[in-house]
């Protein structure tokens, strides 16, 4: 896969967005079981003013945010709690999956209010938006669960604690 990283704010760059965009893919296709050499997605790394903006421009909520996610299509299941359409690849084998923003200010204030460091908090919200250009939501309760369990799963393998097990959800 190829993630492309866009730095509006240099401290994402100092703090190894890339690297970590890169294990987060690798991690998340793995046990979706998609070649990761078949897909792309864009990853922005911005301010909370940077992601207030794009947040009031696509949800009408004029406040920033941890995770924005732009999928490129409806992959969405339609029944509650099944798994969402897999990424339907073009001419070439590949698919763009779309574009995640992520703001620097907003996750580093969670990570401290929940005693994270602020890589292992910004891995899951990189897990919790790059599901969501795979279809995954957590609108319905059933979809939900299904969801968080993936996160959970995913970030276990890679070493980070269960984020829903004791503080209050930050990426909902």
């Amino acid at each position: 896969m190829t993630i492309d990283c866009i730095f509006e704010d240099d401290r994402w760059e100092a703090a190894g967005l890339d690297r970590l965009a890169d294990i987060v893919e690798a991690a998340t296709l793995t046990r979706l079981g998609l070649d990761p050499d078949t897909v792309e997605a864009c990853v922005m790394g911005c301010s909370d003013t940077r992601i207030a903006e794009l947040n009031a421009d696509f949800r009408d909520k004029a406040q920033a945010t941890n995770v924005l996610s732009w999928p490129s299509q409806e992959r969405g299941a339609a029944i509650a709690g099944e798994m969402p359409r897999p990424p339907v690849m073009d001419a070439f084998g590949a698919t763009e999956l779309g574009d995640i923003a992520i703001s620097y200010d907003t996750c580093m204030s969670e990570a401290q209010a929940a005693g994270r460091s602020l890589a292992d908090h910004a891995t899951h919200l990189l897990v919790h938006g790059l599901l969501h250009l795979l279809g995954f939501d957590h609108i319905r309760d059933p979809d939900a669960a299904l969801m968080e369990g993936l996160e959970t799963e995913i970030l276990g393998n890679l070493g980070i604690a269960d984020p829903y097990s004791e503080h209050s959800k930050t990426t909902r």
